[in-house]
């Protein structure tokens, strides 16, 4: 099976301008065509060792990203989605087309993956049990994933959607590009020097950035097929609490014949020494105290 890095990028992106690429992301198939040339490039980078399926194989999702053709294709260029040739979200300025990717693909998922309990939380594995964080957007769910899943052993599973087998109890991996935002940026480019990021160019919000990370083949749950494997069972989960500029109690972790534990302190997780000089190689604390 080819993946996306078997095709030098010239070939990718002509066959993204042509015919499309099949992509498989966990237990999805994407038929996507575009002839943006960012996007190339950001599949390129990102989606490296994912596999390409053929064309004849089964697509659960076809989108395209298109410029629209009036007079903003020259003024202020833009981008827009289109599911099954349809469209279904506001265009965007066009320096957002590996973005607007991503934020369609989540949604192709939420919409339509209706055989999952689906939780807007980050989740990751180690040793066949899986930890899940959710919060609300801006939190540091996505940037505490990054630096576990860089440097602290554990498997990607998703760091946007958590897929939960309703039968079983079980979570379906859904790997893709860890979403970093603002500061968040250069935490993790500091924390794990090693890691594969696009180039911060596209705006989260008025005056900031936003970036995407690549988990590499060793770091993301799949089966050797690179369709889904089972990426482990819930063991221990974080809730969140914390409001921004509020004083809270923090994320509480529930785990399974463990006794009630709360995360301190409260608010974003913190990589502390990073990138001071004179400082030792930063490192991720945790510290837990049993929850009264």
């Amino acid at each position: 099976m080819l993946n996306v890095g078997s095709l030098a990028r010239a070939e990718l992106a002509a066959q993204l301008a042509g015919t499309g690429i099949r992509l498989r992301t966990g237990a999805f198939t994407t038929c996507l065509h575009s002839a943006i040339p960012s996007l190339a490039e950001g599949i390129a980078l990102l989606y490296a060792d994912y596999p390409l399926l053929t064309a004849d194989d089964f697509a659960d999702f076809h989108l395209q990203l298109v410029r629209p053709l009036n007079a903003r294709r020259w003024i202020k260029p833009q981008v827009k989605l289109l599911y099954d040739r349809r469209s279904i979200f506001k265009p965007l300025p066009l320096d957002q087309a590996f973005p607007m990717f991503e934020w369609g693909l989540n949604w192709c998922v939420s919409s339509r993956a209706n055989r999952y309990l689906i939780v807007h939380a980050a989740v990751v594995e180690k040793g066949g049990r899986a930890l899940i964080l959710p919060a609300p957007p801006g939190s540091g769910k996505s940037t505490l994933c990054a630096a576990l899943v860089g440097r602290g052993g554990w498997r990607l599973l998703s760091d946007e959607l958590t897929l939960l087998r309703l039968d079983d109890g079980l979570l379906h991996p859904l790997p893709r590009p860890v979403s970093l935002k603002n500061a968040s940026i250069e935490i993790i480019a500091r924390y794990v020097p090693q890691a594969v990021t696009e180039p911060p160019r596209h705006r989260y919000r008025e005056g900031h950035g936003g970036a995407y990370a690549r988990a590499r083949g060793q770091h993301r749950a799949q089966r050797r097929d690179g369709a889904a494997g089972l990426g482990g069972v819930p063991a221990l989960r974080g809730r969140r609490r914390h409001r921004a500029g509020t004083a809270g109690a923090g994320p509480r972790l529930h785990a399974a014949g463990a006794e009630l534990l709360q995360l301190q302190p409260a608010g974003r997780a913190r990589l502390h020494g990073a990138g001071r000089p004179g400082r030792a190689q930063p490192e991720l604390q945790f510290p837990l105290q049993r929850a009264g």
